[in-house]
């Protein structure tokens, strides 16, 4: 391998890109079966356990922007996984809630897609992958809710 290879290889953007893209190999296949995206079970998630959510309070939780949030929100209503209301006292907004059958696809889905990421961490022993995964929480700070 060239020297100019190994060093592109070996820069921290090319190893993240190429880790994610492994964990999306891994992980897409898992949520299959569920008829859901990794990015739809994102919105899953953002929904859960906290008080309903506008669609553009879910998009910033998600750190998207409101035209992709739109589209994710029409095709998990589409699934009847969530259902969007009028914010009560603001007509104009819409509050978006998980149905019934979302709450059970996120319960499901969510397992899959665990057990993906632990495929995927499985090379390290469990205190490295513990390590690797908590400095990822420190180097991509949730975003404002």
């Amino acid at each position: 391998m060239s020297s100019r290879l190994r060093e592109a290889t070996s820069s921290l953007a090319y190893l993240l890109k190429h880790a994610q893209l492994q964990l999306a190999e891994l992980t897409g296949p898992a949520l299959a079966p569920f008829g859901i995206t990794g990015r739809e079970l994102a919105v899953l998630l953002t929904l859960t356990g906290c008080e309903p959510a506008s669609q553009q309070q879910a998009a910033q939780r998600l750190g998207v922007d409101r035209t992709t949030m739109v589209g994710l929100v029409d095709a998990l209503e589409d699934k009847g996984l969530v259902a969007r209301r009028p914010q009560e006292g603001d007509r104009r907004r819409n509050v978006v809630e998980l149905t019934e059958a979302g709450r059970d696809t996120l319960r499901r889905a969510g397992s899959a897609a665990a057990e993906a990421e632990r495929q995927f961490l499985a090379p390290l022993s469990p205190a490295a992958a513990a390590q690797f995964t908590e400095s990822l929480r420190t180097l991509v700070p949730p975003p404002a809710t």
